[in-house]
């Protein structure tokens, strides 16, 4: 935890509380807050956690997994709009990573939707990685469903706790061992799934391109 200077995990409780006071429009406003945080790189997981002890398990889940896919596709827009660009030039001459990306972008969805599953690919830096592959907005917003099993764990592991002040150590602990350890199961198969699709459609990627030059070649 910082020391000095902006806390983010220290403002984001605070907002939390801002938030606990407001009555009815506190879910718009609890939402709004997730975009903002998505986008600015600050850490969600808090305010997941607070959805369950400001919210509720179920509504909760509801607003924190809006706030999330709106902020993430946010993000997204960012990304593609504002650094697919810079990125685009970069890698301008490279027909390897050309063919990927391509093959990627038609398989969009599934690609998506495993990560989603996964904890072991970063929510925040997916968004704006996600920007910069062909990947089409259609597909990567569908994709955000894979989001929902961790976010109802988090939202009850987060309404365990009663207390917003109990949120501003480790978190609470106490979740039911079953339903932790199928989060965590599901999403170990789905980073190992993710990982091997992936690199079959890479290969398949340059073995067409490679293909596809000899025979170029040849026409010669």
């Amino acid at each position: 935890m910082a020391t000095g200077g902006f806390n983010p995990q220290a403002w984001l409780l605070s907002a939390l509380g801002w938030i606990d006071g407001l009555g009815i429009v506190g879910g718009l406003a609890f939402m709004a807050v997730y975009i903002v945080a998505t986008v600015a790189f600050l850490p969600g997981a808090i305010l997941t956690l607070g959805a369950g002890i400001v919210f509720g398990v179920a509504l909760g889940s509801v607003y924190v997994f809006v706030g999330a896919t709106t902020g993430a596709i946010a993000a997204f827009l960012v990304g593609r709009y504002l650094a697919r660009g810079w990125v685009s030039q970069k890698i301008e001459g490279n027909p390897n990573f050309s063919a990927i990306d391509h093959a990627v972008a038609h398989e969009g969805f599934k690609i998506v939707l495993l990560t989603r599953l996964s904890p072991v690919f970063p929510f925040n830096l997916l968004n704006y990685a996600f920007g910069i592959t062909g990947v089409s907005l259609r597909d990567y917003a569908l994709g955000s469903v894979g989001m929902i099993p961790g976010t109802i764990m988090y939202v009850y592991i987060g309404s365990l706790a009663g207390d917003l002040a109990r949120l501003g150590a480790a978190g609470p602990q106490t979740a039911n061992p079953l339903v932790q350890w199928t989060i965590r199961i599901v999403g170990l198969v789905a980073t190992v799934a993710v990982t091997v699709y992936v690199t079959r459609l890479a290969r398949q990627a340059l073995a067409k391109q490679v293909g596809e030059g000899e025979m170029g070649e040849v026409k010669r």
